[in-house]
């Protein structure tokens, strides 16, 4: 594996992308998932006088405060622990499981670069996504509650810097290990279909299934209390400051455990990608 094999691989991976109009929808999907739970609903609720029947029950002087610039690095990470990781995770299993079914792998793993250099390309374009994503939502968000300050006569100020980078690097761990899980998981599966089906059977289900099991049978809880979406869901709920969290956000693990977790969970998806990609014969 050479630098310049690897820069190469990652533009083409990049390129790629850019052209997949799967890609687009998924990200363009998340955003809009965002603004419609972070903001649209809480919104529409506090307009109608209804905030009391929000699943969270915060009076509607907080609801509001939920909604104006300086909450948007605790507000846009709430999403992300279960749905916005969910969605990525599909991408990730997308990206490395439609290979297979193009044949895309047999193509590049034959005429093109080392393996680990191919791999590498798509980890790295897969990274560079989820910050862009995550800087795009945070962005956007601020866009959106500004305007809600605004239209109520509230407030404009941003988040502090130590906020705004702590948020942005929440959202970063969160989305970037789910997504390198869905490609672990492609790589597993070799097609997308069967990769996503059985990534997101584990987000929305096993593990809250797992969770639940471990209420009644408290032996089991040194592996729930460790696993992705539990530590995903802690990191998302260190942000939280007031109310019930979404789906998914927790605080089961302090965000330094949780950061630990994640990373540990990162480096063994990247890992285990690669040595699959490297070592199985896909030809």
């Amino acid at each position: 594996m050479t630098v310049k094999d690897m820069v190469a691989s990652t533009k083409a991976e990049a390129l790629r992308l850019r052209k997949w109009p799967a890609f687009w929808i998924i990200l363009g999907t998340w955003i809009l998932l965002n603004l419609t739970f972070s903001y649209l609903f809480n919104y529409l609720a506090y307009t109608s006088g209804e905030s009391g029947r929000m699943s969270n029950g915060l009076p509607k002087d907080t609801l509001l405060q939920q909604m104006l610039p300086a909450a948007v690095p605790e507000v846009f990470t709430q999403g992300m622990a279960m749905f916005g990781g969910a969605l990525m995770l599909v991408l990730g299993a997308l990206t490395t499981g439609s290979g297979y079914g193009w044949g895309t792998w047999k193509a590049v793993f034959t005429q093109g670069p080392s393996r680990i250099s191919a791999v590498g390309g798509v980890v790295v374009s897969l990274v560079v996504v989820v910050v862009a994503l995550v800087l795009a939502a945070f962005v956007v968000d601020i866009g959106v509650a500004s305007l809600i300050g605004a239209t109520q006569s509230q407030s404009l100020a941003l988040p502090s810097l130590r906020q705004s980078v702590l948020g942005i690097l929440t959202g970063t761990v969160i989305l970037g290990m789910w997504t390198l899980a869905g490609a672990l998981i492609g790589a597993v599966a070799r097609g997308p279909a069967l990769a996503v089906g059985l990534g997101l059977v584990w987000v929305l289900v096993v593990e809250n299934l797992l969770r639940g099991v471990a209420a009644i049978f408290s032996p089991i809880t040194v592996i729930t209390d460790h696993l992705p979406g539990t530590a995903a869901g802690s990191m998302a709920g260190a942000m939280r400051t007031v109310g019930a969290g979404a789906p998914g956000v927790l605080d089961i693990l302090s965000r330094t455990e949780a950061l630990i977790v994640l990373g540990t969970y990162i480096v063994l998806f990247v890992v285990g990608t690669a040595w699959l990609m490297r070592r199985r014969d896909l030809i």
